[in-house]
């Protein structure tokens, strides 16, 4: 039975630490097949996380503190928008400048919650978790942001491949000019999707303050959003291969506090820098094959378009 518990607990933790990863990967897949390239996931994590943290903490509700993290997602992909879809800035540069916003203003709005404790998402919905079985306990640990994450596979997958709105969106992100001669706004596809993007970053924030760790601390997204922007690579730009690949770097994620329960005496250090390896050699192997790569990746992706008319 303490096996199974054991067993179970691991699949648990896995699919927790897999959620922000999946939720912020997924917002920027759907971006970068409409051809924006958003490199800002990290400082939008770290808005919602603050955003989300802060409003939870003035309003005692988890609901409201979700709602406040999608909004500063939004806010700024919004600003992305403007930068890089209306006055046609670098993406790349832009992108890196949002991030570095992102984390000094997270820093700064985040400030007076700093350490603070607060009850997790799961503690709230079910207030009675930690007198229940313990199967049961890891069972109810599972909170509603992650039966969305992976939901969302399910609803990214089938809106890509089925729906027409999904189609034009692919359409534009492989060539914005054809799509644009053929009566598609481009613009208004790629600021959806932007937004998109932005909102699912800023729900993956929520998931780390509210949810995953409950409490705020300064940066403590801990280069997660760099590692959702490499699954999407490592996806080539497939839903199920995103979630394939958050569960992996979930796992690895977990792997410095799971060693212990197997009599695994390795270096805390060592174990803490997993993820961050494990996101090199898989960029790495990626990189070997550049002409797939290469194919796989959305033609227009990073491109700038400037309507004729």
């Amino acid at each position: 039975m303490a096996e199974a518990v054991l067993i179970l607990s691991i699949v648990v933790a896995t699919l927790r630490a897999a959620t922000p990863l999946l939720l912020a990967g997924l917002g920027e897949l759907v971006a970068e097949r409409s051809g924006v390239l958003n490199l800002g996931v990290e400082g939008m994590m770290l808005m919602g996380a603050a955003a989300g943290f802060a409003v939870r903490a003035l309003s005692g509700s988890a609901a409201l503190g979700l709602l406040a993290a999608i909004l500063a997602g939004i806010a700024m992909a919004a600003l992305f928008a403007l930068l890089t879809l209306r006055l046609l800035a670098n993406q790349v540069a832009t992108g890196l400048a949002l991030t570095i916003f992102g984390i000094g203003l997270s820093a700064l709005t985040g400030l007076p919650w700093a350490g603070v404790p607060a009850p997790g998402l799961a503690a709230t919905i079910w207030p009675g978790l930690a007198h229940a079985p313990p199967a049961l306990q890891q069972v109810l640990l599972l909170d509603p942001l992650v039966w969305i994450a992976f939901a969302g596979v399910f609803a990214v997958d089938w809106f890509l491949r089925r729906s027409r709105a999904g189609l034009a969106l692919r359409a534009v992100g492989e060539s914005a000019e054809v799509a644009h001669a053929l009566g598609t706004s481009v613009l208004r596809i790629r600021l959806a999707a932007v937004l998109f993007g932005g909102a699912m970053a800023g729900l993956a924030g929520a998931d780390l303050s509210l949810a995953y760790t409950p409490m705020w601390a300064e940066n403590m997204t801990a280069g997660r959003g760099w590692i959702a922007l490499a699954l999407v690579v490592f996806a080539t730009w497939k839903p199920w291969r995103l979630a394939a690949g958050a569960l992996l770097f979930g796992f690895v994620t977990i792997a410095q506090f799971q060693a212990e329960a197997f009599g695994l005496s390795l270096s805390p250090d060592l174990l803490s820098t997993l993820p961050y390896l494990a996101t090199i050699v898989v960029l790495v192997l990626i990189s070997r094959d550049a002409t797939r790569l290469r194919l796989a990746a959305p033609a227009a992706l990073g491109k700038p378009f400037r309507p004729t008319d």
